[in-house]
Formats: structure tokens, sequence, C-alpha cells
């Protein structure tokens, strides 16, 4: 069966269409699609998504629709977090959605976002083993500890890169005092996860600032699916990514990576400092990469409710 599952996230809108075997419940890639609308930009906790953003969204959508058609999806599952959760106008979106596409929306909780990156980071891993999975959003940030199919512990913070770079490093490039402050926001935040998570056989690092430090890392000149999946970064090789991109204007850092960071280039310094004080916190040397989350969760999600 044909399903097509649409991650709509703060920065970016991900579109996956995938064979998926009812029976085994096997997902086999065909096809994936990434656009960075950025529908959280300057978005506030109970206020409305502006207009433009919306277009933006609207924009995505339309193109992903023509996709959908031409590989003839039988399902297509839609799915809403941070910057929708917190929009004051969600319902709105929500009935226009249907109304131009025919897709229901569905928003998902903090709690249910950390339980679709889980189940979609370790899709296709060792059941067995401890996973911890980060998944650095824009609006917020999931980190999931389980063993196997059982999450043991996960909490959804409200910062991530798009947030985290309009709150806290709010010059191009930030001053010292910003990333400071930054970090210290983080540690406050993240501290409690000492006592929660413990014993981690595989760390796993998911959404854009990973793949996209993956890509830089093995001077891809674009976005190789192939050789990201799987691959690792060490804390060393953040913090050196830290001191470079910390010195860097956004414009610089697009310059210099022209076709891995177009679209991230202004907030991905916020997405490595996050990724790499909760390496610091639990005393994590290497994550692994994977180019999966909460499309795949969503599938996840999807295929259990049929039984």
């Amino acid at each position: 069966m044909t399903v097509a599952s649409i991650d709509i996230g703060t920065n970016t809108i991900l579109l996956l269409i995938a064979e998926v075997n009812l029976n085994s419940g096997d997902i086999k890639a065909v096809k994936n699609l990434q656009s960075i609308p950025r529908i959280g930009k300057g978005l506030k906790e109970d206020n409305p998504m502006p207009d433009e953003n919306v277009g933006r969204m609207f924009d995505v959508l339309t193109k992903y629709s023509k996709k959908i058609k031409k590989y003839k999806c039988e399902k297509v599952l839609l799915t809403g977090t941070n910057a929708l959760r917190i929009a004051s106008n969600k319902n709105d979106i929500i009935k226009e959605i249907k109304n131009q596409f025919g897709y229901d929306l569905y928003i998902i909780s903090g709690k249910e976002e950390a339980k679709y990156s889980y189940f979609g980071a370790i899709s296709g891993h060792n059941d067995k083993q401890k996973y911890l999975v980060i998944d650095i959003g824009g609006g917020s940030t999931e980190i999931i500890y389980g063993k196997g199919n059982e999450i043991i512990f996960s909490k959804s913070f409200h910062i991530g890169v798009v947030s985290g770079t309009e709150s806290y490093l709010v010059s191009d490039p930030p001053s010292e005092k910003q990333i400071k402050n930054f970090i210290n926001h983080l540690q406050k935040i993240f501290f409690g996860l000492i006592k929660n998570v413990k014993d981690i056989d595989t760390p796993v690092a998911i959404a854009g600032t990973p793949t996209t430090l993956a890509c830089i890392k093995y001077k891809l000149k674009s976005y190789d699916e192939d050789i990201v999946e799987g691959s690792s970064l060490t804390k060393m090789e953040l913090t050196d990514f830290v001191n470079e991109l910390s010195h860097l204007t956004s414009t610089e850092i697009l310059k210099r990576y022209p076709h891995i960071v177009k679209g991230r280039e202004d907030v991905l310094l916020a997405g490595t400092i996050i990724l790499k004080e909760i390496m610091n916190l639990l005393k994590i040397n290497e994550v692994k990469v994977s180019t999966k989350g909460i499309r795949y969760g969503a599938i996840i999600n999807w295929l259990k409710s049929l039984k």
C-alpha cells in the first residue's frame, strides 16, 4: 500500500512516500521531499500564525499534493507539531487544509511527538537495546529514553532551533554573552535528565541539525540519505562546529555550505549548541544520526491503530 506521511514542523515540512506492508509493518521509502517554509517564524504562544506563514505552508502542501497524486497514495497522514500546537488559529488552519486538499491534519501533543520520534528513529534497529532519541525541532526538543519498543521516559522541552535563535542568539553572529545565556538556559532546563536517563546503549539524534552537520562532516555537495543514515557525530566534532559557526554570519555560513544549509543557515548554530549541551550533560561522546522520525512514527502509529 502506498502511504504519504507529511510532518509539518516549525521550520521544515517533510514528505515521505512509502510502500507499507500492512502485514509485516515494513516501511520502504519511495520518495522523500523537504521544504523549509519556517511557519513558526515570529510566532508566540496563543497568538495566531501570521497569514504569510500560513501561505508558505499552503504553497508547500500544494506542491506535495501533486506528488501524492502522482504516486497514487492510498493513505495520507498529516502531522502537525509545535508551531501548530501553539497557534491560536489552528482550528481554522485544520478546516482550510481539509477544504483545499481533503487531508485531515492531526496536531500531536508534545508527548505524542516524543513517541512518534522515538518509534520512527529506532525503526529497523535491534529492539532489545536502550535508546536515547534526541529530536531537535524548530520550536521544541524531544528527549526520549526507552528499551526496545518500551518508552521509559520522555519529555518535550519548549526550545528549538527557531525559538532558541529568536529568543537568545539575536545578533548575527551572536555575541559571546548571548551564547553563554543560551547555554545557561539549556543547562537549567535539561538538568533533570540526569536522574531519568541512565545506561544508554545507542544515542540517536534526528531532525535537521544532526543531518545537516553529518552532510558537512562528510563534505557532501547535496543531501544523501544513504550516507547520512547511521552516520555519527562526536562531542569533539560538535565543539568544533560550535566554534566555527559562532564566528560566522548566517550569510557566511550559507556561502561556505551553500547546498547543504540553505534555509537553516541562521538556526544551525542554535541546534548544534542544543545537541552539544545534551551530550555534555548525559556524558555522551558520540551519537548516531537518523534521517527517520515523525513521518515514520506516524505510519507506525497508524499501523498499530489498524490492529
